[in-house]
């Protein structure tokens, strides 16, 4: 059974950094992309950032490039997201998602099948 539990979050001020980490089992990584998503209170659930395979391209939304990284480790089965100069906008609940490589669809999160139960993030001061 496929699944996935993230990890990571919690409160931090303004300018701050958080790495998140998003457990995989029941599947190899290797064959699977990944993506995180938000959702913040009242909006709808957002793309963050896509990744397909270690070295391959990476998708980033407008709002996050340069200031968040995702990556992965096939050998531990682990996603990470380290988020840098951290805004309060970027307060939300962190998803991390995947699908199988075989399917396409960008970052688009009507395509990822499989998704965790999520980390809250807050930035505040």
């Amino acid at each position: 059974q496929l699944q996935l539990v993230e990890s990571g979050g919690g409160l931090v001020q303004p300018g701050g950094s958080l790495r998140l980490s998003c457990a995989a089992s029941g599947f190899t990584l290797d064959y699977y992309t990944i993506g995180w998503f938000r959702q913040a209170p009242g909006k709808e659930r957002e793309g963050v950032s896509c990744n397909s395979c270690s070295g391959c391209r990476t998708n980033y939304a407008d709002s996050v490039k340069g200031r968040f990284t995702i990556s992965r480790d096939n050998a531990k089965n682990m996603v990470y997201l380290q988020m840098n100069s951290l805004k309060p906008e970027d307060t939300a609940v962190y998803y991390c998602a995947a699908r199988h490589r075989s399917v396409v669809g960008a970052c688009a999160q009507e395509t990822f099948g499989s998704w965790g139960q999520g980390t809250q993030v807050t930035v505040s001061s």
